[in-house]
């Protein structure tokens, strides 16, 4: 068992694969790795190692999606005037911003979940953000960010050893402990292939506006909070 580490394992998580002796352990697991224990269907697998199960797997993923989308195509919001108007007046303000801002159809989660808005009076996006530290397996939504935030500042409630929340701050204390200089904030760059996936570098003393200028952002940005020193498999651009 990966979590006690005295019992033989019985069960092997979906998700990330870690072996469990019980289902106690099987809850710290979750509970400690922030893991929900849903198999990622959409996850790479080389040739060399796709099998008949896989192949069966992405069939029913498939067809998943179909019913979803047929779903989401009847469902009245979809056909609803303000709705539209809306998605288009977000993304029209984005486009004039430099920042190609793309909705996805009702009933996909992202969808649901996007507060984002534009404030008209100070001429200003108030962003649904996503904070995820790889590192201590956590995620942060922040809702209402203004754009004009510098990024450091968005961090501090987080990571800063003085300003964060004492709960927040035990969570991620790997980050809290480290300088801040090795701190390294990155965003995926969307419509590239799965086994070619890329990362952005953004400027932590620029705002979130500066640094989502030029970059294709689907529903609201990701950041992703890394250290340097520690080992990641997030590549960023160039390297």
């Amino acid at each position: 068992c990966e979590t006690c580490s005295k019992e033989e394992a019985k069960y092997r998580c979906p998700r990330c694969m870690k072996y469990s002796c019980s289902l106690l352990c099987v809850k710290k697991h979750k509970l400690l790795q922030s893991c929900n224990g849903i198999r990622d269907k959409t996850a790479f697998v080389s040739v060399n190692e796709f099998t008949d199960l896989n192949l069966l797997s992405d069939y029913r993923f498939l067809e998943d999606v179909g019913r979803t989308a047929d779903a989401a195509a009847r469902h009245p919001i979809v056909h609803s005037p303000s709705t539209k108007r809306l998605l288009y007046y977000l993304r029209n303000r984005a486009r004039k911003c430099d920042i190609d801002l793309r909705t996805l159809p009702i009933g996909f989660t992202k969808r649901r979940e996007n507060s984002t808005t534009y404030n008209d009076t100070e001429k200003k996006f108030y962003w649904h953000l996503k904070l995820v530290f790889p590192h201590c397996h956590a995620e942060y939504i922040l809702k209402g960010v203004p754009d004009d935030k510098p990024l450091a500042d968005i961090l501090k409630p987080y990571i800063d050893p003085v300003e964060s929340d004492p709960v927040v701050c035990q969570r991620l204390k790997m980050y809290t402990m480290s300088p801040q200089s090795d701190v390294q904030i990155l965003m995926k760059i969307e419509n590239r292939k799965q086994n070619s996936v890329r990362y952005n570098e953004l400027d932590a003393s620029r705002s979130l506006l500066d640094n989502l200028k030029g970059k294709v952002i689907i529903e609201y940005p990701t950041l992703f909070v890394v250290l340097k020193t520690l080992k990641n498999d997030m590549v960023v651009l160039g390297q």
